[in-house]
Formats: structure tokens, sequence, C-alpha cells
């Protein structure tokens, strides 16, 4: 009980500290398992994804994150483990590890995911080519749809390396969902994927 008041009470928050807008393209809200991806510049991007969804949806969404960088302190690991409910990935993958199998058990249980398929964060304009990860995914889940999700200004309301957050106007975007098509090559369907993100970006 208390992680669902944490978890509510932050999402609280960064709606009034980010003035955050939902824009839903194509789609709405839905309580089955999706992998919503994502453009990627600020470790707090997938709380703003968490912001926009309804409670009953949000509390069963989790966010896919480095080990490395939640697992520092006591807090992180609090947070990601106990209010976020995050699957953490070693992004430094070893013999013997498997991320992906990670990820399907929730996907298995009708959860959703949130990634971020650049693989690291971007601090330039536009976005970076995706890892194969996203594919690897869609080809054990045939049927999962997953929904491309612009983030415009958190890597500037939340930069690199700051505490505080810089007060701007942030909107997020969710775009029509994809599924992976039969026969569908990996090339072709991360093509696809990242030119559905990037449809999504506002123009200047």
């Amino acid at each position: 009980m208390l992680e669902k008041i944490l978890a509510s009470t932050l999402c609280g928050i960064i709606r009034i500290l980010t003035g955050v807008r939902a824009i839903w393209r194509g789609t709405q809200p839905e309580a089955r398992a999706r992998v919503y991806y994502a453009n990627h510049r600020s470790h707090g991007d997938f709380i703003l994804i968490w912001a926009i969804l309804p409670a009953e949806i949000r509390a069963a969404t989790r966010p896919v994150a480095g080990a490395d960088y939640w697992l520092r302190g006591r807090l992180r690991r609090y947070l990601i483990e106990h209010v976020f409910r995050g699957v953490l990935i070693d992004r430094h993958v070893k013999r013997g590890d498997d991320p992906i199998g990670t990820m399907l058990g929730p996907l298995a249980a009708g959860e959703s995911l949130i990634v971020f398929p650049e693989g690291t964060r971007n601090q330039g304009d536009g976005v970076l080519p995706f890892k194969s990860g996203i594919h690897h995914l869609a080809e054990k889940c045939s049927g999962i749809e997953f929904v491309p999700v612009w983030i415009e200004n958190l890597g500037r309301a939340l930069p690199k390396g700051g505490m505080m957050i810089v007060p701007l106007l942030c909107t997020v975007t969710v775009g029509a969902p994809l599924r992976l098509e039969p026969g569908e090559r990996r090339a072709d369907f991360l093509a696809r994927c990242r030119e559905a993100l990037l449809a999504l970006e506002p123009a200047e």
C-alpha cells in the first residue's frame, strides 16, 4: 500500500512540475500487455510515461531499466524495485545472461513494459539507431503491440547531471501500435518502429 501511495504521489509531483500533456494518436490506454517504446533523454523518461497512464494501467506497466544505474544507493534501489517495479537489465551483457527472457515474464503475466530501444540516453537531436533487442522481443511475443511514444522537453527539464527539474512544459505523444509482420526482416522492423517514433516528433 505504501508503494502505491508513493507511486501516485510521485506521478502527481511530476505532472505539476512538468505540466505534462498527453496526446494519443491512433490508440488509447488499454489494460492489456503492450510494449511502449520511447526516445531516451533522461533517467526520468519512464516516469513521464507512467504519469500519463490511468492508475490501474500504470500499476501493470513496468519500466525496463539499467541495473548499473538504479541499484546504486538505497533510495534508487528501493524506488526501482518496490515503487516502479522495474525490470532490471545488466547493460553489460555477459555470457549466460538472457535480458529478453527477463522481459518475457511480465508480458506473459499480462503486464506492459516501457523500453528505450536506442539503448542509451541521446544527448543530441532526433533518434539514435535502434538496438536489436526490440526485434528479439517481438519475435518471442507474437501478437504483442509495440506502441511508439515521443517525449518532448524532458531532456531539458531534467538535464544530465542535474538534481532539480527545470520548469518546462513537457508533451508525451503516443502513436498507433505496430506488430511484427510474418516474415518481416529485423532491419525492416527496426526501421519501421524508428520511423513511427520519429513521425511523432513535434514540428519546430
